[in-house]
């Protein structure tokens, strides 16, 4: 017997071994496969940002030359000189600079307060409420947009930032992503400031809002970014030359025989600026953001 065993360990572990080494390459194939999907899927994502990029540094006549040429052999870095003689780009992102931060801090409060009272507080009809509420996100903008316009032309406000700012300062998805995110705080924290005698704003302001960094900073990025690119909205409502946005802007480099897609291109990539800075400021918080909002509730 005592023989015999170490023998059998060894064909036993010599059976295994091939095994072993199928499921290790079985897995790094598998991880190479997705490595290189994901590697594709970026690359085909990169694509229009490169072809804007490089269509910016070229001659009208050269932007839809095929086969495309990546890099210009002759760089027209005028284009981006010519964006700010041509119109007032400078006034068009002063403007939609001072919308998109007037809307992002006004949703962040909104959205945070609203969102601690739907998670955290205990009153009637407290989930029917929070469903009629989120229920609004599957309505599309087009279906109020007429109304909306009417009460805003109504109360004085059209062609002002007013009317965007009052139309945008709301928003539903953020109350959801911010509910999402306090409900995986434990109420054993709440109740223990109830207990010290802090009132529900305390609570809110000095306990939920720094604990919620990541929820904030994901809200932040949604809002810029929406806000920021919002094409529709600055259409309807502004139609004065002063309060127009950059989004806008774009438009009065098409004239109504031909574009100039250089021009176009250039102020594209100006407007993309600011967006970058953004995402890029606060990336570390947006990925932790995402998965934690679905953590309860």
């Amino acid at each position: 017997m005592s023989t015999a065993s170490p023998l059998l360990d060894r064909r036993t572990a010599a059976l295994g071994r091939p095994k072993t080494k199928t499921r290790g390459r079985r897995k790094r194939l598998r991880n190479a496969a997705l490595y290189a999907l994901a590697i594709a899927i970026t690359v085909l994502m990169l694509l229009p940002f490169a072809w804007m990029l490089s269509a910016s540094l070229k001659l009208n006549r050269e932007v839809f030359e095929f086969p495309i040429q990546w890099i210009p052999a002759a760089p027209r870095w005028q284009n981006y000189l010519d964006i700010w003689q041509q119109i007032p780009l400078a006034l068009f992102i002063y403007n939609t600079a001072k919308l998109t931060i007037i809307v992002t801090v006004l949703q962040l409060f909104t959205s945070s307060f609203a969102a601690y009272a739907f998670a955290k507080l205990r009153f009637p009809y407290r989930n029917t409420l929070f469903l009629a509420y989120i229920a609004t996100i599957a309505m599309p903008w087009q279906v109020y947009m007429v109304p909306q316009f009417v009460l805003m032309r109504e109360l004085g406000l059209n062609n002002t930032h007013l009317a965007l700012i009052l139309l945008q300062a709301f928003s539903a998805f953020g109350v959801f992503l911010m509910r999402q995110f306090y409900m995986s705080i434990p109420d054993e924290l709440c109740e223990a400031a109830r207990i010290d005698g802090m009132s529900e704003y305390q609570i809110w302001r000095k306990i939920m809002l720094p604990l919620s960094m990541p929820a904030l900073s994901t809200l932040t990025i949604f809002t810029f970014v929406n806000t920021w690119n919002d094409f529709l909205g600055p259409m309807i409502y502004l139609t004065k030359t002063e309060l127009k946005t950059v989004q806008i802007g774009l438009r009065m480099f098409v004239s109504q025989y031909s574009a100039e897609y250089g021009l176009i291109m250039a102020a594209s990539v100006v407007s993309l600026v600011p967006v970058l800075v953004v995402f890029l400021a606060l990336q570390r918080f947006f990925v932790e953001g995402v998965a934690s909002t679905g953590l309860k509730g």
